[in-house]
């Protein structure tokens, strides 16, 4: 059975604020702890195709791989998937933004399946994207604070 996620977070701050900040692909090495770079590698409109290369594991391997980003703000919602793979068969990742009392809710869902041999199977990589999704978001939250203050608008 191939994986599925859901993580979302409320982040008291206004939706043009959080939008901004989570979309600003070429910042989010100073947003996620666990990119070390992004390279641009194609944009046009609200699509972006870009290399995100991570910090090395902890087995040392650094892990990078292209993915494709396409941010509709009259939706709210930014659908992305992977072009390089990797140890994916596929990857598909959707954002959905929702102004809500307190601030605005921000929701990942990730659909994807294990490539054969690939070093997790379906199962330990729902998990591992579950831990890392709350730590990742709760990141956000805070940095989104620290930068911009408190109080939903």
């Amino acid at each position: 059975m191939p994986g599925h996620t859901e993580n979302e977070i409320t982040i008291p701050a206004p939706m043009d604020v959080v939008w901004d900040v989570t979309n600003d692909v070429e910042g989010w090495p100073d947003l996620f702890s666990e990119y070390a770079s992004v390279d641009i590698v194609e944009r046009e409109g609200d699509r972006v195709v870009f290399r995100l290369t991570m910090h090395p594991d902890e087995h040392g391997q650094v892990w990078s791989w292209v993915s494709e980003r396409t941010a509709d703000r009259a939706t709210r919602t930014v659908r992305a998937h992977r072009v390089e793979t990797g140890p994916f068969q596929y990857m598909d990742i959707h954002w959905e933004y929702e102004e809500v009392p307190g601030g605005t809710r921000m929701r990942w869902t990730q659909d994807f399946a294990m490539k054969p041999g690939a070093p997790l199977d379906d199962e330990a990589m729902t998990d591992r994207i579950n831990e890392n999704s709350k730590i990742q978001l709760e990141l956000i939250r805070e940095r989104i604070m620290q930068r911009h203050g408190g109080g939903a608008a």
